[in-house]
């Protein structure tokens, strides 16, 4: 997986201050994307050891209230296989922190058999806590709505959604507390 940037300070993607990693490659080349460069799975650096250990250390210091993942896709197979063991790391030595992730595919679309669907989604979902779905539409484009950019993504409560069998969205509460495994 190759990645476009490293954030360590966002105060946009999810409550509170977060680390944020903008992963390469998306198949859905949203119209009026706002970061059409990481479209391209070949585009920025290549993604491992060095990068996982750096996130941690930025996730440490306790003004950071978690780490986002968005991109380009996440959900696509290759860079979940890359951001599974980041995200089993983050659980297991920070699990004071929150894990959000933007997410182009919608849940129903990780639940079914699909193209974002492999041997990690199940798992990958089971260490967020929210999840933003759903494509950006330019035409439904917002700029008054929270930590989304078209009014056809849903803010979701990850823990809540696999408990019930369906989209739970987030209630908004800037102290939702993190899954601790």
């Amino acid at each position: 997986m190759n990645y476009a940037d490293i954030r360590p300070i966002d105060v946009a993607n999810g409550p509170g201050v977060r680390v944020s990693l903008f992963v390469s490659g998306c198949p859905h080349r949203c119209p009026g994307c706002f970061n059409p460069e990481t479209w391209d799975f070949q585009y920025g650096q290549g993604f491992g050891e060095e990068q996982v250990r750096s996130i941690l250390d930025l996730l440490r210091p306790g003004y950071i209230r978690g780490l986002t993942l968005l991109g380009g896709e996440p959900f696509e197979p290759d860079n979940q296989r890359a951001l599974l063991p980041l995200l089993r790391r983050v659980r297991g030595e920070l699990p004071g922190k929150t894990v959000w992730c933007y997410s182009g595919y919608t849940l129903e679309e990780l639940h079914q058999p699909s193209r974002a669907r492999c041997e990690c989604t199940g798992e990958m979902l089971s260490l967020l806590d929210v999840l933003v779905d759903g494509e950006f539409v330019e035409a439904k484009k917002d700029l008054s709505l929270r930590f989304r950019g078209s009014s056809n993504q849903r803010i979701l409560d990850v823990p809540r959604s696999l408990a019930a069998g369906q989209a739970v969205l987030w209630d908004g509460a800037m102290t939702i507390e993190p899954i601790t495994k």
